[in-house]
């Protein structure tokens, strides 16, 4: 997918900029093109197929009946449709925010089934209204801390996730153990048990889908499994044979409730715990989003993507539901199948409510196996092997930030493997803050202008002037830094130095710690009989400098506009000053 094919065509209408602001999901189904149809049904159906009994299960692991799984992925096929901001993100029930669901609920609940339902809607209703707050005050920038490797890093973690969630379907033995090494040692101990017809029907599947992927790469290969595989189970009774199959799905639709008659004692806890899942399930949402997004080559909004989740969760909330976020094995199997819009999350609710008023026979047979293995397929597909090699290529440590967040997501979970590459992408900027680049500017051979002497053969300084240029903004975190640099350039030189010049074109900004070590500098080089000056000041720095009072202090005149303009004032100098001291001598 490119950018052009998902983003909608623009008719340069006010009242369009609007509705693409605010429903951006709806603006790309009104300009919908026809060409995307064929994709977005196929992934629609497939995607419905799977998410029937994987919402099932997810509502058994959030603590509920399997029917109100179905019943929460209801509203957020309709409402994320319209609201987000990306064309291929599948939101509804996952793993990470049913179990928090189920820790957060059981306690309160005390066994009462009917209670525990409550607690679950008004915890998906605080969790809407905290991701609705964090929209309102526009905290989707936090977003912005999550790095191309973090994202390759984090899609390749959730797809060992993945794979590892699919071993017990795909063997026929239940295990225990929720880590990769946990399953695999807990399946060598009962490798006894391992039933052959689950692997070889999971393995017969996963082989048929990389074969059509190759052979016909545009075919709907898992719509084309879910077909073939209940077929064979039907004419062989493979269910018979001890293949788990899905089973009878139950009937009935959502009722519109608002949760009510909750203590003050349960609410406030209710609302801490809705603010953690809000966290995580945000993080998730935008994660996979953006991995999405930039394999797809479009653009995604963070803070619309969190207006969208809460919405969603508002909506769960009055329809008997409970907290919800993305799935990645959805939105996985979706562009697999080259999803181009949210149209294709509309036809898997229209499959939906016509399996559960009409067709709950027609999945009954579908195997398990085959549905683990449509996972699996769907997971490799997200482990980008050529992206880690280009990380590796451009930078060690880019590509480190990756492996340190797969690594992370396995060892610990996914919110905690991404927060601790988060912090350490955070380090590494502001190690790049502390200790950026610099360059002594002179003349190079058969070049015009000025340029960094270390990077041409040849180069060399105006005798007696040093021209400085330091490549980050100056704050407290680097005033001392680029203090000693700057004497280094100075005692570098093998001419007496007269004049120094700080070329401020990557210095935005200043700080009051900067200022102040700014201007203790300039003082230190006029103890040393050296002329300090800037050029290439921008405005807003000098209006900073002129507050501190460094302005007055040099002179208007030390200020240059252009770096010729400061070396033509330092050729025109007196030639009557007094000879220049060496730091030391100061």
């Amino acid at each position: 997918m490119t950018a052009a094919d998902t983003r909608p065509p623009q008719t340069g209408s006010n009242a369009s900029g609007l509705l693409g602001r605010l429903l951006p999901g709806l603006e790309r189904l009104l300009h919908y093109r026809i060409g995307w149809l064929r994709s977005d049904l196929l992934a629609g159906i497939t995607v419905a197929a799977y998410l029937v009994p994987q919402c099932m299960a997810y509502g058994e692991l959030a603590g509920l009946e399997p029917i109100q799984g179905l019943w929460a992925i209801l509203p957020p096929l309709l409402l994320y449709a319209v609201l987000g901001s990306s064309p291929q993100l599948s939101v509804g029930p996952e793993s990470t925010t049913a179990v928090m669901t189920a820790a957060a609920v059981g306690p309160l609940a005390g066994g009462d089934a009917a209670g525990y339902a409550l607690l679950a809607s008004t915890l998906a209703l605080l969790v809407g209204l905290v991701c609705c707050l964090g929209a309102w005050l526009r905290l989707g920038f936090l977003a912005d801390l999550l790095s191309k490797p973090i994202l390759v890093g984090y899609m390749a973690g959730v797809a060992v996730i993945m794979i590892t969630g699919q071993i017990s379907r795909i063997s026929g033995v239940p295990l225990a153990a929720e880590s990769l090494a946990g399953q695999l040692l807990e399946l060598m101990r009962h490798q006894g048990e391992i039933h052959p017809p689950t692997v070889l029907l999971a393995a017969g599947v996963l082989g048929f889908l990389f074969w059509v992927q190759r052979r016909f790469p545009q075919a709907p290969g898992p719509l084309l499994v879910v077909l073939l595989a209940s077929s064979v189970v039907g004419v062989f009774h493979l269910d018979r044979a001890g293949v788990a199959v899905i089973g009878p799905i139950p009937a009935g639709l959502p009722s519109l409730a608002v949760p009510g008659g909750i203590t003050t004692s349960n609410l406030t806890y209710l609302l801490s715990t809705a603010v953690g899942i809000a966290l995580v399930g945000y993080s998730d949402n935008v994660l996979t989003a953006r991995a999405f997004a930039a394999r797809g080559g479009y653009r995604i909004d963070a803070n619309q993507e969190l207006l969208a989740l809460g919405t969603v969760n508002l909506g769960n909330g009055l329809f008997q539901g409970f907290p919800v976020s993305s799935s990645g094995s959805r939105t996985a199997i979706g562009d697999s199948l080259g999803s181009r819009s949210q149209l294709f999350s509309l036809v898997a609710f229209a499959v939906v409510i016509t399996v559960l008023l009409f067709l709950r026979p027609l999945l009954a047979l579908f195997p398990k196996p085959a549905l683990g293995a449509i996972v699996i397929y769907a997971a490799l597909r997200l482990i980008d092997v050529a992206e880690f090699r280009r990380l590796r290529q451009f930078k060690r440590s880019e590509f480190r930030l990756a492996l340190i967040t797969l690594f992370g997501v396995l060892a610990t979970d996914l919110l905690i493997g991404v927060g601790l590459a988060v912090a350490l992408s955070m380090l590494d900027l502001l190690a790049r803050l502390m200790r950026p680049h610099d360059a002594v500017l002179g003349s190079a051979p058969n070049l015009a202008g000025l340029h960094d002497v270390n990077d041409w053969k040849g180069a060399t300084t105006v005798p007696g002037l040093v021209i400085y240029r330091y490549d980050a903004p100056l704050c407290f975190a680097n005033a001392e830094n680029f203090r000693r640099r700057a004497l280094e350039a100075i005692a570098a030189e093998e001419t007496p130095v007269e004049w120094f010049v700080l070329n401020a074109e990557a210095i935005a900004e200043v700080d009051i710690t900067a200022a102040d070590a700014l201007r203790d500098f300039a003082e230190e080089l006029q103890r040393c009989h050296i002329t300090f000056a800037m050029a290439r000041v921008k405005q807003d720095l000098y209006g900073l400098l002129e507050r501190a009072g460094i302005v007055e202090r040099l002179g208007p005149e030390r200020f240059f506009p252009t770096l010729p303009s400061a070396l033509a004032a330092f050729n025109a100098r007196s030639q009557n000053r007094p000879a220049s001291l060496s730091i030391g001598d100061a």
